[in-house]
């Protein structure tokens, strides 16, 4: 949208020579001429992927106009395209109006200037809107367990599929007679290729859709252990200098940065990013320069060979490689309160994607924690929850989560903080119904109406794998660097030169990110560590 009709012009033919065979590119003259646009094809149910507009118009500016795109289609992705002098007013509309990008006038060469940031929201847009006939099918039900399995699995790999709850559903009841199925073998998994699926394991999910699930290399420069933004960024970089590099993740990519809803304090992304975003680009970036991802493969144990390093997986089989990194992260720990093992996974869930506000929409959330994922958890759910309940068990929010997080859960008025309160209890019929809160500074005792508790305490990495020779502390995080030098258990250090700073007590094995002592539990930082490890990786090559 532009009232000069020679941006206008030139706007719309670069757009149309580019995009014009996969998307109809459309064009007005005014701010109310494209409101008028939108409203129509709002009429016919058109999506409309990407809006592009001028900042400055007679009628209404160009983000007066997007304000008012983003309610007639809060899904279409917005661009702004203003002078320098606009830019203070530009940055403020990412706040202000989700502004997805802007970019200063004139575009020229669209291939350098245009095009690259063109490409990327279109293919966010194409990614969050797949094509109804490539969409997975999942039949289950509301507290399953299994199918709550099943659908993280699937959103964390990033792969679009429909939620059909039998109960609720017609369309699922019927799919599930046509599929020659009952409720006692949910959840079913209709694919696009195949027989359906009948409570899937991981990995007979990741091989029905075909994903990698094993190596092809007998021996690997490099072998990465967690494929969470420490591990990805090793695999990245790895690859690129020619290092030949496997990542084993046992469950998705991305580790708990994944079902971040939006780290927007990540350096090059002003309006933020989620870390399924971060993680997709990433993923496909580590792919691009050759490094393989091994998935659903769960690691069970390390062994040393001679001068290669074995991982062991479950089921038999091992990989072998001349350095490892272990970047498996952290896990959250397990709420302890009575009343939880028996529920398991029906109303009370560790971590939680994106994705899964939507289910929340209109009822009451409880959340456990007080750290940024905690924070952004929040903010996701309170997009479409009734209202939302953040528990903390300390006195304030400053000590443990971000400033930007903070403001803004404040200025959320769907939001209640409850300080110095934790949960005493929980129950229900079958799934999560209520929960006992107590008052740590009174002993208090409340008694609430809950379907919904997501947990974010804690970390616990899972390193018990790696065994005795492996120095770890009292919690299981590893040792790195002279940080394990006479520490109890480590033993000694073999070789007559130190260990390189993100190496542990066995020469060659190296850790970064959560997983490691007194990392700073920041995706920056671990991104940071992966590729630092990398240049220790290669320093480590050069000496057998």
């Amino acid at each position: 949208m532009d009232d000069d009709p020679v941006v206008a012009q030139a706007i719309v033919r670069d757009l149309r020579g580019r995009y014009g065979a996969d998307y109809r590119v459309m064009s007005a003259s005014s701010g109310a001429a494209a409101l008028e646009m939108l409203h129509e094809l709002a009429l016919r149910d058109r999506s409309v992927a990407l809006v592009v507009s001028d900042q400055r118009m007679p009628e209404m500016t160009g983000i007066e106009m997007l304000a008012q795109v983003r309610q007639l289609s809060p899904e279409s992705k917005l661009l702004l395209l203003t002078a320098y002098a606009d830019t203070d007013v530009a940055i403020r509309a990412i706040n202000d109006i989700a502004l997805d990008y802007y970019m200063f006038k004139p575009w020229d060469p669209p291939q350098e200037q245009l095009y690259p940031v063109v490409d990327g929201l279109l293919d966010d847009w194409a990614t969050e809107h797949p094509a109804e006939s490539s969409v997975i099918r999942v039949l289950g039900h509301r507290w399953s367990q299994a199918s709550y399995e099943v659908k993280t699995f699937l959103a964390r790999n990033h792969v679009p599929y429909r939620w059909l709850d039998v109960e609720r559903d017609e369309e699922g009841r019927r799919l599930l007679e046509l599929a020659g199925r009952t409720v006692d073998d949910l959840p079913v998994v209709l694919v696009t290729e195949g027989d359906s699926l009948v409570a899937p394991t991981n990995r007979e999910l990741a091989d029905a859709l075909g994903l990698r699930t094993r190596a092809e290399q007998p021996l690997y420069d490099l072998c990465i252990v967690g494929a969470g933004p420490a591990g990805l960024a090793a695999a990245v970089y790895a690859a690129s200098e020619g290092l030949s590099t496997v990542v084993v993740e046992r469950d998705a990519p991305g580790g708990q940065a994944a079902q971040s809803a939006s780290i927007e304090n990540y350096l090059g992304f002003p309006k933020g990013l989620s870390g399924a975003d971060l993680t997709h680009r990433a993923v496909a970036q580590a792919a691009r320069f050759g490094a393989e991802t091994v998935l659903a493969s769960d690691v069970t144990g390390f062994e040393e060979r001679g001068p290669v390093r074995a991982v062991l997986l479950e089921g038999g089989g091992s990989i072998e490689a001349r350095a490892v990194l272990i970047a498996t992260g952290v896990s959250y720990r397990r709420l302890e309160a009575p009343g939880i093992e028996e529920l398991g996974l029906k109303g009370v869930y560790y971590g939680a994607s994106a994705n899964e506000a939507l289910q929340c929409e209109g009822e009451d959330v409880y959340v456990v924690g007080a750290a940024n994922s905690a924070g952004q958890a929040v903010l996701n759910f309170a997009r479409y929850a009734k209202r939302v309940v953040l528990l903390v068990r300390g006195t304030s929010l400053e000590a443990s989560m971000s400033r930007y997080l903070i403001d803004r859960i404040r200025d959320t008025p769907n939001v209640d903080v409850r300080l110095h309160t934790e949960v005493g209890a929980v129950g229900g019929d079958g799934h999560l119904e209520r929960l006992t809160l107590v008052d740590r500074g009174s002993g208090a005792r409340e008694e609430v109406s809950a379907s919904w508790l997501f947990v974010f305490i804690g970390a616990s990495p899972r390193t018990d794998w790696v065994g005795d020779k492996v120095a770890r502390d009292d919690k299981g995080f590893l040792l790195t660097g002279n940080e394990m030098l006479g520490a109890p258990g480590a033993g000694s250090w073999p070789l007559p030169r130190s260990p390189y700073s993100l190496e542990t007590s066995v020469p060659g094995v190296f850790a970064a990110g959560d997983v490691r002592l007194d990392s700073m539990k920041r995706v920056a930082s671990a991104v940071g560590e992966g590729a630092m490890a990398v240049h220790l990786v290669h320093r480590y090559l050069a000496t057998i």
